[in-house]
């Protein structure tokens, strides 16, 4: 598990000693020791003051957020028995409006990265970053932002990408997916040519507006593209 790996003690030690009381104090709420024990392991490299305290479900952790007032932030997991999920984050929300919440999941669902933000969590944590990460996030909460994991970024890219694909490949006319089918297949000009009934030129005339209108500037490129919108 990747959040089980140590970093230096120094990592933490300045952003989260800051202020007069350098003390600092966290819930981990996971149904798996293991992963429990990994993070706090990791927050407790802050410095010998920092205490840690462990839950192993949502009613558990309730009970401790409810008694302990001076808590910092608190790591939920969302995949647990019993209460769960968004719910659980909207629970400790009601309980504990003040109280940050980051998410440590092993979903890398963008969909689940938006609910659990749009439930009132404060960050999203996949259990698969590395120990510097999870760090980074909380220093980022702490300081009263909002992490929100790579992977969004790299689902939005993913997004425009389709989309643009498809508004391109919207564009192409049939002759064109024709030729487009025989590109898939790797015939030559003149194959293409005689298979379609059409001149060769006209086939690279075609070949010349597919690659344009797709933004690729080879056959490769323009396959997977078109195999991207089904189109062959």
């Amino acid at each position: 598990m990747a959040l089980s790996r140590q970093v230096t003690p120094s990592v933490l030690l300045t952003p989260l000693a800051a202020g007069d009381n350098p003390a600092m104090r966290f819930l981990i709420i996971d149904d798996h020791p293991v992963v429990r024990d990994g993070v706090a392991a990791l927050l407790r490299s802050a410095g010998p003051d920092t205490e840690v305290l462990q839950a192993c479900d949502s009613d558990e952790g309730l009970r401790i957020v409810d008694a302990r007032h001076d808590l910092d932030a608190v790591f939920l997991d969302l995949n647990m028995p019993g209460l769960g999920g968004m719910p659980a984050v909207q629970e400790f929300g009601r309980h504990r409006p003040d109280l940050p919440v980051i998410v440590l999941s092993s979903s890398e669902d963008p969909s689940d990265v938006r609910s659990a933000l749009a439930a009132g969590a404060l960050g999203y944590v996949p259990k698969s970053a590395s120990p510097q990460t999870l760090l980074a996030a909380l220093q980022l909460v702490l300081s009263g932002n909002v992490y929100v994991p790579p992977l969004m970024l790299e689902a939005r890219g993913a997004s425009d990408a389709q989309t643009q694909a498809s508004e391109s490949t919207a564009q192409l006319t049939e002759r064109q997916i024709d030729v487009l089918r025989q590109l898939s297949q790797g015939s030559t000009n003149k194959e293409i040519a005689n298979r379609l009934g059409i001149s060769e030129k006209t086939v690279k005339a075609h070949v010349t507006a597919i690659f344009k209108m797709l933004d690729v500037s080879n056959r490769t490129q323009a396959v997977t593209v078109a195999r991207q919108a089904a189109l062959i």
